[in-house]
């Protein structure tokens, strides 16, 4: 059998007559940036992350820099950001010409590890950005409380966590901002690029709307310095078609996850651990992670037997050589570096069927009896 770790074409397939219609209809009308169809997805993304505002974007990586951009984040400032997250994270605070601060991750989520952040906070401290890494809601309680005592700003990075809800809450409206990807391969994900940004603040909101036109709500009138970071239409058509199905998707999501770890504990393979997220947490399972033993060994099994992974992430940001400047050392981040050699992500979208789910575990224990 061949388990692709993706699989955009299946679901494609599924609302292919949609898509295009939304499409032609843009070609037709051509009205391509930031149109109705933009408009309505906005309105749409914010309702059903139960905030008041979103901003559609270009790309995840710019919401996370017009989010910084808008707090007034600059040069001399530094921001906290977990040491285990895509790059993009922490580029979002470079872009502002502001120093990421790493923190190490939670043994057991994955996520910032919350009891290491205020030894990291410093006189220049002026923001946290939690990730909810993986599709699980990072421990917000806590940040929430350590930024209202130290006067810090709540950025969530949202980009692998569209709909997850943390004590019953939608993520994306517990911190002052959300920032979201609509990268292909995200839960709601464009044909392309997009993003967006999510607040309960009217003058934020104001701000970064005009920011990502160019600091302009009337054509040729420039309120503020901005950027281009407009979302296109086309991009927009696509999203509101799949706006219809993310919550039957993130629930397909949530069963598979559900089936994955159910069939690793029937087959009691002690060199697995699967994913664990404590009760109050609703993840949506952007990706399903295991650690493993011998992993490089594995995945070549793994690939030899039509099984598709990936590894997320195969090194933290304190060792990627971008960061090399800020001085950290390699074991200055023990978890994350331990862990970076362990982690595998194994195939999960909404269209896994439960005889790839069974066909993947048993392929693992196979490589392990």
């Amino acid at each position: 059998m061949n388990v692709p770790f993706v699989d955009l074409k299946t679901q494609y397939q599924g609302i292919k007559e949609e898509v295009l219609k939304e499409i032609n209809d843009v070609l037709d009308n051509t009205a391509y940036i930031c149109g109705k169809k933009a408009k309505k997805f906005e309105e749409d993304f914010a309702k059903i992350h139960n905030v008041k505002h979103s901003v559609g974007l270009s790309t995840g990586t710019d919401a996370l820099h017009v989010a910084m951009h808008a707090l007034g984040i600059k040069q001399g400032d530094e921001v906290i950001v977990p040491v285990n997250t895509y790059i993009a994270t922490a580029e979002g605070v470079s872009l502002c010409y502001a120093k990421p601060v790493f923190v190490d991750n939670d043994e057991k989520t994955y996520n910032i590890d919350v009891n290491k952040i205020e030894s990291a906070i410093t006189p220049n401290t002026k923001a946290i950005i939690p990730v909810h890494l993986y599709g699980q809601p990072a421990e917000m309680d806590t940040i929430l409380d350590i930024a209202k005592k130290h006067n810090l700003h709540v950025v969530e990075d949202c980009s692998q966590a569209h709909l997850a809800t943390y004590k019953s809450k939608k993520i994306g409206g517990l911190g002052v901002i959300g920032t979201f990807s609509f990268y292909p391969g995200k839960n709601l994900g464009a044909y392309g690029e997009g993003g967006a940004v999510t607040t309960n603040d009217d003058k934020l909101y104001d701000y970064m709307y005009k920011y990502r036109q160019h600091g302009s709500i009337e054509k040729y009138i420039h309120d503020i310095e901005g950027h281009n970071y407009r979302l296109e239409e086309i991009q927009a058509g696509v999203l509101n078609v799949k706006m219809k199905y993310i919550e039957k998707w993130t629930n397909m999501r949530r069963k598979a996850a559900k089936l994955y770890t159910e069939t690793f504990n029937s087959l009691g393979i002690e060199e697995v651990v699967t994913p664990w997220h404590p009760e109050y947490v609703d993840p949506v399972y952007h990706l399903y992670i295991i650690r493993v033993k011998n992993r490089e060994k594995l995945i070549d099994h793994l690939n030899k037997n039509g099984v598709q992974n990936g590894l997320h992430y195969p090194l933290p940001l304190h060792m990627q050589k971008a960061y090399s400047h800020l001085g950290y050392a390699a074991d200055d981040f023990p978890v994350a570096k331990k862990y970076a050699d362990e982690i595998l992500s194994i195939p999960m979208y909404p269209e896994i069927t439960e005889e790839m789910i069974q066909y993947v575990c048993g392929t693992i224990k196979k490589f392990y009896l």
